[in-house]
C-alpha cells in the first residue's frame, strides 16, 4: 500500500467571554500573544484557527491537537476568554463590523454581505498527503459518497443565535449558502479541476481558488486532499476518529484509482440530500445509504464504514484505535445531543457553553444541579390524572425526572406539538410504518410524541425479574414436554397442562436441550412508583421490537431537542444482539453455513410485516415466507433465482397453525416437514413450536410457583392476583365479584374477549357469567389493577392515558447453559381515552420508551 501518508488538522474555535459566555470579537488580543504558523485569524474576529504539523500516527495527532487547545486556553484565560470547539456557539451577536482586517476579508464582506455577517461557524479540516493533483482529484470523487457519515460523527451545532434549530449540524446549513459549498464537481483530472476553478473566478462567483468550498477538495496551497465537511469537534477523540477514517478512505481511493476502478456514480443531488440528512440527524437519526438509496441507522453505517476500511486501517496501525473510538462515539452520541442534554438540566444556554468549554479541554463538567420544573401552563392545563401518573404529581407538578422534557414541550406549545405530530405522520408515511387489523387496509402505527422514561434503577430491577421469569418458563417448557416433574409434584395440575390451548404434540418432538424461548415479550404494568406487576407472558411470536426501534427514530426526527440530561440507552445494538441469540441456538458454530439465519414471515399479509422487514434489514438477514423454502432430508434451504442455500436457523414470526398449513417452494405442504427438521436438529426453529403451553392466562397464575420450584428463588416480580374459573371455589368467588374483576378468555389475545367488570353493563356481566358457567376452564379472572397513566398528546393537549410496558428478553445458548439478556428496546403501549386495553387492535397506541443510563 506504499508509504503511510501524513495527516494534519486545521481546527477553528469560537472565542467566548467567560462571564457572559457570548462570542467575543477578541481574537487580536489572543494572536498578539501567540506566535508562529500554528495560530491564525479567521473571517470573524471571534474565531481563531490552529494548525497541527504533519503527523504520521494518530497518537501524535492527538497530542498536537491537545497541545494547541491547551496553549489557546493558557493565553485566553487571563484575558477573561475561553475557546470552544463546536460548529456554532449558542450565544452570538451578528454584526457587520467584526470582520478580521485584510483586503481579502473586506472584499468578501462587500461581495457576500449577510453570508459574511453570519459566518460565526467553525469547522475541522483534515489534510492527507497525496502524490500529485491528478490523484487528488480522483480521490476527491471516490471519497465523496462517504462524507455524510463523517459529518454525522462531527455534528456539534444544534444552537444558533440562542435557539435550538432542530439540526445536529446547523453550521452545515449556514455553510451551504456559499455558492461553491457542497459535494465536489464532476471532474476527473487536475486540468479539469483547474479549468472549473478558472471558470468560477471568471464568473465573478469567487475571487481565488481558496474560495472553492467543496466538502472535499484538492488543497489550494498544500499537496494534500482536504476534508472540509465536518463541524469543529468538542471532543479530541472525535477529531482523531475522523482523521483516521479519512486517511484510510484516501488510501483506499488511491488504490482504486491506480487499479482503474470506475468512479462512483452517485447523483450530485443525492449526495447533497445525504449530507442534509446527516446534518439534520447527527448520530441520533437514520442516515442515507447511497446504495439503494435507503435509510440506515448510524451504528450500522459507521460499523460498515469501519469494517470496510479494516485492511487500510490495519496497514496504518490504526485499526484497534479507530474501532474503539467509533464504538465510544456511538455510545455517547453526537456532540449536538450532548449539548441538548446539558441544556435540559436547567434550560440555560450558559450551561451548554460551559460544557463545551470543558469538553474542548478534555475535562468533565461539574456543578450543575437539576431543579424541579414548574408545569407548562398551556399543555397541562386541565391535566388531572385519576390514578398514579408517571410524569405529573397529584398537585399538577411535573415530576423532577420529567422537568427537562416539559421545558422543551412548553417551548413548542400546542401549535408546535400539533405541527410535530403532523411531521411525525409524514415520516411514518415515508417509511411505511404501518400495521394491519384483520382484513382492514394498512394503517399508520399509532405513535405518541411524548416519550416515557424508565429510570436506570427501575430497569435494573425489571431486568433481574424478567430474566428470572424467562429462565423458569424455559425450564417449564422442557419439563412439560419431557418428564413432567412439576405435574408429578402437584405444583401445576395435569389438567392445566393438558388442557392448555397452546399445547402441541410438536413441542414434545424437539431435542431435550433445544432452546425453546429465544425471544420473550413480557407485558408489565405498575400501580404506583415502586410497584410493577407482570400482566402477561408472550412466548410464541411476540411482536414490538422493531416498532420500539423505529419509534425512537421517528420521535427524534421531529423533536430532536428532546434530549434527557442523563442520556438514554441506545437501541442500535438490539438487532445485533437478537441475531446473536438466534445463532447461539445452532449447535455446531464452526460448521459451514452455521451463520445462515432468516426471518420467517407470512409475508405482506402479516399485520407486523413492517416490523419483520425492519428487523431482517437491521440484522442483515433475509426475510422469507414458507414459499421460499424447501425441506430435504439433510436440511432446510432458501430457494431463489441465484440457487439455494442451507439455513441453520429460522426466526419464526408466523403463527404455528399458519406454519403447519403453509405451502413450500415446491407447492407442497411444508409446515410439518419444517417441524420434523427442527426435531432432527437440521434447523433451529425459533421460537419453538409448542411454546403456547407456557403463556396462556391460566398457566400464568402458576409462574411464581415455577420460579420457586425450578430456581429455588422467590419471585422478583409479582403477578396480578389471578383466579382460575376451573377451580370451583375460585369460580364461585369470581361470579360473586364479577362486577369488580377483569375476566379474560384463557386462549385470548390482542385484548379480544376481555371484560372489565367496573365498566361493564348488566347485560355484559350476565353474558360473562353464563359463558363462565358453560365452560369454566376457558376463563380466568384478575383483580383490577389501576394502570399508571402517562401524558399523551391528543386533540391539541396532553391527557392522562393508561400505559403498559412490553419488555423483550433474548435467551442464548452458552455452552450447555442458557443466558438471558433483557433488551432496552421496550415498547410502551397506550390505551385510548376511557379504556384500560392497550392493544393496537383495540384502538391503542404506543410511545417511545427511554431507559435512562
Amino acid at each position: 500500500m506504499g508509504d503511510l501518508p501524513q495527516i494534519g488538522v486545521e481546527e477553528e474555535f469560537h472565542v467566548v467571554d467567560l462571564e457572559t459566555r457570548r462570542a467575543a470579537p477578541e481574537v487580536d488580543a489572543l494572536l498578539s500573544k501567540l506566535g508562529g504558523d500554528e495560530f491564525a485569524p479567521e473571517l470573524q474576529r471571534s474565531l481563531v484557527e490552529t494548525n497541527t504539523p504533519p503527523c504520521r500516527t494518530l497518537d501524535d495527532l492527538r497530542e498536537h491537537v491537545r497541545r494547541l487547545r491547551g496553549t489557546l486556553e493558557k493565553v485566553a484565560h487571563p484575558l477573561g476568554l475561553g475557546v470552544v470547539a463546536a460548529g456554532t456557539v449558542p450565544l452570538v451577536e451578528l454584526s457587520g463590523t467584526d470582520i478580521s482586517a485584510g483586503a481579502r476579508y473586506e472584499k468578501m464582506q462587500h461581495e457576500y454581505q449577510m453570508l459574511v455577517r453570519e459566518q460565526h461557524i467553525c469547522g475541522a479540516q483534515v489534510h492527507v498527503d497525496v502524490p500529485d493533483r491528478d490523484m487528488a482529484v480522483q480521490v476527491v470523487r471516490r471519497v465523496a459518497p462517504y462524507l455524510p457519515v463523517l459529518l454525522a460523527i462531527s455534528a456539534s451545532s444544534p444552537y444558533w443565535r440562542g435557539e435550538d434549530t432542530g439540526y445536529a449540524s446547523f453550521r452545515s446549513m449556514v455553510w451551504s449558502r456559499w455558492p461553491t459549498a457542497g459535494p465536489p464537481g464532476a471532474v476527473e483530472t487536475a486540468a479539469d479541476y483547474d479549468g472549473m476553478v478558472d471558470e468560477l473566478i471568471a464568473s465573478g462567483t469567487i475571487s481565488d481558488p481558496g474560495m472553492v468550498y467543496f466538502d472535499i477538495r484538492p488543497s489550494a496551497h498544500l499537496p494534500t486532499v482536504e476534508l472540509r465537511v465536518c463541524d469543529a469537534c468538542p471532543d479530541v477523540d472525535d477529531v482523531v476518529l475522523i482523521a483516521g477514517l479519512f486517511r484510510a478512505l484516501v488510501r483506499r481511493a488511491s488504490e482504486d484509482a491506480l487499479a482503474g476502478a470506475p468512479l462512483p456514480t452517485s447523483r450530485h443531488e443525492l449526495l447533497r440530500s445525504a449530507n442534509w440528512r446527516a446534518a439534520r440527524s447527527g448520530l441520533e437519526g437514520d442516515l442515507v445509504d447511497l446504495v439503494g438509496p435507503a435509510l440506515m441507522s448510524p451504528a450500522l453505517m459507521v460499523g460498515m464504514l469501519v469494517d470496510g476500511l479494516r485492511a487500510h486501517l490495519e496497514a496504518a496501525g490504526d485499526w484497534e484505535q479507530v474501532l474503539e473510538l467509533s464504538r465510544q462515539t456511538l455510545a455517547r452520541g453526537s456532540a449536538a445531543a450532548r449539548q441538548r442534554r446539558a441544556f435540559g438540566l436547567r434550560g440555560e444556554l450558559t450551561d451548554v457553553v460551559d460544557a463545551l468549554l470543558e469538553t474542548t479541554q478534555g475535562r468533565a463538567l461539574t456543578g450543575i444541579t437539576t431543579p424541579v420544573a414548574p408545569p407548562p401552563p398551556e399543555l397541562l392545563a386541565g391535566y388531572r390524572p385519576e390514578a398514579f401518573d408517571e410524569a405529573v404529581s397529584e398537585g399538577g407538578q411535573v415530576l423532577p425526572h420529567y422537568g427537562f422534557m416539559f421545558r422543551v414541550l412548553d417551548r413548542l406549545g400546542p401549535r408546535g406539538m400539533t405541527a410535530a405530530e403532523s411531521a411525525l405522520r409524514t415520516e411514518q408515511h415515508a417509511r411505511g410504518v404501518t400495521f394491519r387489523v384483520g382484513d382492514e387496509p394498512d394503517r399508520l402505527f399509532p405513535l405518541d410524541l411524548v416519550p416515557r422514561i424508565i429510570s436506570a434503577e427501575d430497569w435494573a430491577m425489571l431486568s433481574a425479574g424478567l430474566a428470572q421469569r424467562v429462565r423458569a418458563l424455559e425450564l417449564f417448557l422442557r419439563d412439560v414436554y419431557g418428564p413432567r416433574e412439576i405435574v408429578d409434584a402437584g405444583i401445576v395440575p395435569a389438567t392445566v397442562v393438558d388442557g392448555a390451548p397452546g399445547r402441541s404434540r410438536i413441542g414434545a418432538t424437539l431435542p431435550a436441550d433445544a432452546v425453546r424461548v429465544t425471544v420473550a415479550g413480557i407485558d408489565l404494568v405498575r400501580d404506583r412508583a415502586d410497584h410493577w406487576f407482570v400482566l402477561e407472558d408472550n412466548l410464541r411470536v411476540p411482536s414490538g421490537i422493531g416498532f420500539s426501534i423505529i419509534s425512537r427514530r421517528l420521535v427524534r426526527s421531529v423533536l430532536p431537542d428532546l434530549e434527557p440530561p442523563a442520556g438514554v440507552v441506545g437501541l442500535d445494538d438490539v438487532p445485533r444482539a437478537l441475531r446473536a441469540a438466534l445463532l447461539s441456538a445452532v449447535p455446531d458454530h464452526d460448521a459451514a453455513g452455521a451463520d445462515e439465519v432468516a426471518l420467517l414471515s407470512a409475508g405482506p399479509v402479516d399485520p407486523a410485516w413492517f416490523e419483520h422487514t425492519l428487523l431482517a434489514d437491521r440484522m442483515q438477514v433475509p426475510v422469507v415466507t414458507p414459499r421460499d423454502l424447501q425441506v430435504t432430508r439433510d436440511g432446510v434451504y432458501l430457494v431463489g433465482p441465484g440457487g439455494r442455500r442451507r439455513l441453520a436457523a429460522l426466526y419464526r414470526r408466523l403463527d404455528e397453525q399458519d406454519l403447519l398449513d403453509a405451502t413450500g417452494a415446491d407447492e407442497r405442504p411444508i409446515g410439518r416437514a419444517l417441524c420434523r427438521a427442527a426435531a432432527a436438529g437440521t434447523v433451529q426453529l425459533l421460537n419453538a413450536p409448542g411454546n403456547g403451553v407456557a403463556d396462556d392466562k391460566l398457566v400464568y397464575s402458576y409462574v411464581p410457583a415455577m420460579i420457586e420450584h425450578y430456581l429455588g428463588e422467590a419471585p422478583l416480580l409479582d403477578n396480578v392476583p389471578t383466579y382460575p374459573c376451573a377451580d370451583p371455589d375460585r369460580r364461585a368467588e369470581v361470579l360473586d365479584r364479577l362486577h369488580e374483576l377483569v375476566v379474560k378468555p384463557v386462549d385470548g389475545y390482542g385484548g379480544h374477549g376481555i371484560l372489565i367488570g367496573p365498566d361493564a353493563t348488566r347485560a355484559e356481566l350476565a353474558d360473562a357469567a353464563a359463558a363462565i358457567r358453560a365452560r369454566p376452564e376457558g376463563w380466568v379472572a384478575q383483580d383490577l389493577v389501576q394502570l399508571s397513566t402517562h401524558p399523551t398528546f391528543s386533540g391539541g393537549a396532553l391527557h392522562p392515558r393508561a400505559v403498559d410496558l412490553r419488555a423483550f428478553a433474548f435467551q442464548s445458548r452458552v455452552g450447555d447453559r442458557t443466558r438471558v439478556d433483557v433488551a432496552p428496546a421496550a415498547l410502551s403501549r397506550v390505551a385510548p381515552a376511557g379504556s384500560l386495553v392497550v392493544n393496537s387492535s383495540r384502538g391503542g397506541g404506543a410511545k417511545d420508551t427511554w431507559v435512562l443510563k
